[in-house]
């Protein structure tokens, strides 16, 4: 099982934001507006699972509900 850490790491640790940004909004590409929402859902509860910690996942909820 891996370590998790135990708070929000918000530095820049992308290797290629640019290259993600597209990914994503490629992923999204001929989707209605309910099935894009859909699938940001599915991306959410797949990087949480991925994270696993709920003290992280509270904090992150706060920054973006922050932002």
């Amino acid at each position: 099982m891996q370590a998790t850490p135990e708070h929000l790491d918000t530095s820049a640790r992308l290797a290629a934001p640019d290259e993600f940004y597209e990914a994503l909004i490629d992923t999204h590409q001929g989707l209605s507006t309910d099935e894009s929402h859909a699938l940001n859902a599915r991306l959410v509860l797949l990087l949480a699972n991925h994270i696993g910690a709920l003290p992280v996942l509270r904090e992150a909820l706060a920054a973006a509900r922050a932002d």
